[in-house]
Protein backbone atom coordinates (compact mmCIF):
# COMPACT_ATOMS: atom_id res chain seq x y z
CA UNK A 1 0.00 0.00 0.00
CA UNK A 2 0.94 3.66 -0.31
CA UNK A 3 0.69 6.21 2.50
CA UNK A 4 0.87 9.66 0.95
CA UNK A 5 1.26 13.00 2.72
CA UNK A 6 1.27 15.90 0.30
CA UNK A 7 -0.18 19.32 -0.49
CA UNK A 8 -2.57 19.00 -3.44
CA UNK A 9 -5.46 16.58 -2.87
CA UNK A 10 -5.44 15.94 -6.62
CA UNK A 11 -2.07 14.22 -6.18
CA UNK A 12 -3.65 11.65 -3.88
CA UNK A 13 -6.64 11.15 -6.16
CA UNK A 14 -4.33 10.66 -9.16
CA UNK A 15 -2.20 8.19 -7.24
CA UNK A 16 -5.32 6.25 -6.19
CA UNK A 17 -6.60 6.09 -9.77
CA UNK A 18 -3.38 4.60 -11.10
CA UNK A 19 -2.17 2.52 -8.16
CA UNK A 20 -2.94 -1.18 -7.88
CA UNK A 21 -2.76 -1.05 -4.07
CA UNK A 22 -4.66 0.99 -1.45
CA UNK A 23 -3.65 4.66 -1.15
CA UNK A 24 -4.04 6.29 2.27
CA UNK A 25 -4.32 10.06 2.63
CA UNK A 26 -1.91 10.90 5.46
CA UNK A 27 -2.66 14.61 4.85
CA UNK A 28 -3.62 16.83 1.94
CA UNK A 29 -4.69 20.45 1.60
CA UNK A 30 -8.33 19.29 1.49
CA UNK A 31 -8.60 16.51 4.07
CA UNK A 32 -6.80 14.89 7.01
CA UNK A 33 -8.85 11.71 7.61
CA UNK A 34 -6.27 9.80 9.66
CA UNK A 35 -6.18 12.66 12.16
CA UNK A 36 -9.97 12.85 12.44
CA UNK A 37 -10.27 9.10 13.07
CA UNK A 38 -7.74 9.37 15.90
CA UNK A 39 -9.61 12.38 17.28
CA UNK A 40 -12.94 10.60 17.42
CA UNK A 41 -11.30 7.54 18.92
CA UNK A 42 -10.00 9.87 21.64
CA UNK A 43 -13.50 11.23 22.18
CA UNK A 44 -14.92 7.71 22.36
CA UNK A 45 -12.34 6.73 24.98
CA UNK A 46 -13.26 9.75 27.07
CA UNK A 47 -17.04 9.96 26.64
CA UNK A 48 -18.28 6.65 25.26
CA UNK A 49 -21.28 6.96 22.93
CA UNK A 50 -20.25 9.44 20.23
CA UNK A 51 -23.87 10.03 19.26
CA UNK A 52 -24.19 11.94 22.52
CA UNK A 53 -21.04 14.02 22.05
CA UNK A 54 -20.93 17.59 20.75
CA UNK A 55 -17.58 18.78 19.40
CA UNK A 56 -16.95 22.50 18.89
CA UNK A 57 -14.23 23.45 16.39
CA UNK A 58 -13.13 27.09 16.29
CA UNK A 59 -10.67 28.64 13.86
CA UNK A 60 -9.84 28.04 10.22
CA UNK A 61 -12.13 25.89 8.07
CA UNK A 62 -9.18 23.82 6.90
CA UNK A 63 -8.40 20.19 6.06
CA UNK A 64 -8.76 19.10 9.69
CA UNK A 65 -12.17 20.78 9.94
CA UNK A 66 -13.23 19.03 6.73
CA UNK A 67 -12.31 15.58 8.01
CA UNK A 68 -13.88 16.23 11.41
CA UNK A 69 -17.10 17.16 9.60
CA UNK A 70 -17.11 13.98 7.54
CA UNK A 71 -16.14 11.70 10.41
CA UNK A 72 -18.73 13.27 12.69
CA UNK A 73 -21.40 12.75 10.04
CA UNK A 74 -20.44 9.10 9.51
CA UNK A 75 -20.65 8.45 13.25
CA UNK A 76 -23.97 10.24 13.79
CA UNK A 77 -22.32 12.66 16.20
CA UNK A 78 -22.70 16.45 16.55
CA UNK A 79 -20.29 19.19 15.54
CA UNK A 80 -20.32 22.98 15.55
CA UNK A 81 -17.74 24.78 13.45
CA UNK A 82 -17.11 28.49 13.99
CA UNK A 83 -14.88 30.36 11.55
CA UNK A 84 -14.39 33.98 10.51
CA UNK A 85 -16.32 35.03 7.43
CA UNK A 86 -14.37 34.03 4.36
CA UNK A 87 -12.66 31.13 6.12
CA UNK A 88 -15.57 28.67 6.14
CA UNK A 89 -15.12 24.97 5.31
CA UNK A 90 -15.30 23.89 1.68
CA UNK A 91 -18.94 23.97 0.56
CA UNK A 92 -18.71 20.61 -1.23
CA UNK A 93 -17.35 18.93 1.89
CA UNK A 94 -20.13 20.51 3.97
CA UNK A 95 -22.78 19.32 1.51
CA UNK A 96 -21.38 15.78 1.55
CA UNK A 97 -21.22 15.75 5.35
CA UNK A 98 -24.80 16.97 5.64
CA UNK A 99 -25.94 14.30 3.19
CA UNK A 100 -24.30 11.60 5.30
CA UNK A 101 -25.64 13.13 8.53
CA UNK A 102 -29.21 12.84 7.26
CA UNK A 103 -28.71 9.09 7.12
CA UNK A 104 -26.90 8.70 10.44
CA UNK A 105 -28.67 11.28 12.59
CA UNK A 106 -25.61 13.48 12.86
CA UNK A 107 -25.91 17.21 13.49
CA UNK A 108 -23.80 19.85 11.76
CA UNK A 109 -23.82 23.57 12.53
CA UNK A 110 -21.72 26.23 10.79
CA UNK A 111 -21.29 29.46 12.75
CA UNK A 112 -19.18 32.59 12.95
CA UNK A 113 -19.47 33.16 16.70
CA UNK A 114 -16.99 31.02 18.68
CA UNK A 115 -18.94 31.56 21.92
CA UNK A 116 -22.11 30.10 20.42
CA UNK A 117 -20.13 27.15 19.09
CA UNK A 118 -18.44 26.37 22.40
CA UNK A 119 -21.47 26.86 24.68
CA UNK A 120 -22.07 23.57 26.52
CA UNK A 121 -19.85 21.55 24.16
CA UNK A 122 -18.21 18.32 25.32
CA UNK A 123 -14.95 19.12 23.55
CA UNK A 124 -13.32 22.21 22.07
CA UNK A 125 -10.95 21.79 19.12
CA UNK A 126 -8.70 24.25 17.32
CA UNK A 127 -5.85 24.19 14.83
CA UNK A 128 -3.18 26.56 13.55
CA UNK A 129 -4.58 29.70 11.98
CA UNK A 130 -2.32 29.25 8.94
CA UNK A 131 -1.76 25.71 7.67
CA UNK A 132 1.27 24.42 5.80
CA UNK A 133 1.58 26.28 2.53
CA UNK A 134 -0.27 29.34 3.88
CA UNK A 135 2.68 30.93 5.65
CA UNK A 136 2.43 34.04 3.49
CA UNK A 137 -1.04 34.65 4.97
CA UNK A 138 0.14 34.45 8.58
CA UNK A 139 0.21 38.21 9.23
CA UNK A 140 -3.22 38.79 7.71
CA UNK A 141 -4.72 35.89 9.62
CA UNK A 142 -3.11 37.08 12.85
CA UNK A 143 -5.27 40.21 12.59
CA UNK A 144 -8.50 38.26 11.92
CA UNK A 145 -8.41 35.19 14.14
CA UNK A 146 -7.76 36.43 17.74
CA UNK A 147 -11.51 36.22 18.65
CA UNK A 148 -11.20 32.46 17.96
CA UNK A 149 -8.26 31.94 20.34
CA UNK A 150 -9.05 29.20 22.85
CA UNK A 151 -8.30 30.69 26.26
CA UNK A 152 -9.61 29.87 29.75
CA UNK A 153 -12.53 32.27 29.29
CA UNK A 154 -13.70 30.54 26.12
CA UNK A 155 -13.17 27.06 27.58
CA UNK A 156 -15.26 28.06 30.61
CA UNK A 157 -18.27 28.41 28.29
CA UNK A 158 -18.05 24.71 27.36
CA UNK A 159 -19.35 21.92 29.60
CA UNK A 160 -17.47 21.53 32.89
CA UNK A 161 -16.15 18.15 31.70
CA UNK A 162 -15.10 19.48 28.26
CA UNK A 163 -11.88 18.28 26.68
CA UNK A 164 -9.49 20.52 24.77
CA UNK A 165 -8.19 19.12 21.48
CA UNK A 166 -5.52 20.12 18.96
CA UNK A 167 -3.95 18.10 16.16
CA UNK A 168 -0.47 19.62 16.84
CA UNK A 169 1.91 21.22 16.36
CA UNK A 170 0.37 24.20 18.16
CA UNK A 171 1.40 27.83 18.25
CA UNK A 172 1.16 28.68 21.93
CA UNK A 173 -0.32 32.11 22.51
CA UNK A 174 -1.88 32.21 19.05
CA UNK A 175 -4.76 29.78 18.51
CA UNK A 176 -4.53 28.49 22.10
CA UNK A 177 -3.05 29.75 25.37
CA UNK A 178 -0.63 27.92 27.63
CA UNK A 179 -3.26 27.73 30.38
CA UNK A 180 -5.54 25.64 28.16
CA UNK A 181 -2.79 23.57 26.54
CA UNK A 182 -1.40 22.52 29.91
CA UNK A 183 -4.71 22.16 31.77
CA UNK A 184 -6.37 18.99 33.01
CA UNK A 185 -8.91 19.45 30.19
CA UNK A 186 -6.24 18.98 27.52
CA UNK A 187 -6.16 15.63 25.68
CA UNK A 188 -3.65 16.68 23.02
CA UNK A 189 -1.14 13.97 23.89
CA UNK A 190 -3.86 11.30 24.01
CA UNK A 191 -4.76 12.38 20.48
CA UNK A 192 -1.12 12.11 19.42
CA UNK A 193 -0.78 8.62 20.91
CA UNK A 194 -4.03 7.49 19.31
CA UNK A 195 -2.70 8.44 15.90
CA UNK A 196 -0.39 5.44 16.25
CA UNK A 197 -3.13 3.01 17.27
CA UNK A 198 -5.70 4.15 14.70
CA UNK A 199 -3.20 4.22 11.86
CA UNK A 200 -2.11 0.67 12.72
CA UNK A 201 -5.77 -0.34 12.60
CA UNK A 202 -6.21 1.29 9.17
CA UNK A 203 -3.18 -0.57 7.83
CA UNK A 204 -4.43 -3.85 9.32
CA UNK A 205 -7.91 -3.32 7.88
CA UNK A 206 -6.60 -2.62 4.38
CA UNK A 207 -4.32 -5.66 4.59
CA UNK A 208 -7.37 -7.83 5.13
CA UNK A 209 -7.76 -7.83 8.89
CA UNK A 210 -11.14 -7.78 10.62
CA UNK A 211 -11.27 -4.38 12.35
CA UNK A 212 -14.47 -2.54 13.21
CA UNK A 213 -13.27 0.95 12.29
CA UNK A 214 -15.30 3.75 10.62
CA UNK A 215 -13.04 4.35 7.60
CA UNK A 216 -14.68 6.45 4.87
CA UNK A 217 -12.47 5.18 2.08
CA UNK A 218 -8.86 4.25 1.44
CA UNK A 219 -8.03 7.45 -0.46
CA UNK A 220 -10.55 9.93 0.97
Amino acid sequence: MIVLRTFAHETIEGMARHASVPVINALSDLEHPCQALADYFTLQERFGDLRKVCLAYVGDGNNVAHSLLLTCACLGSSIRIATPKGYEPNSKIVAEARKIAKQTGGKIELLTDPHTAVAGADAVYTDAWASMGQEEESKQRADIFPPYRVNPQLMAEAASHAAFMHCLPAHRGEEVTDEVMDSDHSVIFEQAENRLHVQKAILYLLLGGAVRLPVRSAHA
